[in-house]
């Protein structure tokens, strides 16, 4: 685990993003109290499955039917 003040961190910012790809987590520090933390994402492991939730809710025709006018003026910030 690398400690980075900010003013650090913003200079050398390419080097760091290389290290956390390759598993480095660092703590960012404002005035040497930190206030983040820096770690890669989990890996994409591709596209997900169509269909995962099958059979779990059902979508009624209502669903389809247009909105209310009054409603439609909300979203469209008529109201």
């Amino acid at each position: 685990m690398i400690k980075l003040n900010v003013h650090e961190a913003k200079t050398h910012l390419s080097r760091y993003l290389k290290l956390i790809t390759r598993g480095e987590t660092i703590i960012l520090c404002n005035r040497n109290r930190p206030i983040a933390e820096i770690r890669a994402l989990p890996e994409d492991h591709g596209k997900r499955r169509i269909g995962l939730a099958r059979g779990q809710f059902t979508v009624t025709g209502s669903f389809f039917e247009p909105l209310p006018d009054e409603m439609l003026d909300v979203f469209s910030g008529k109201a």
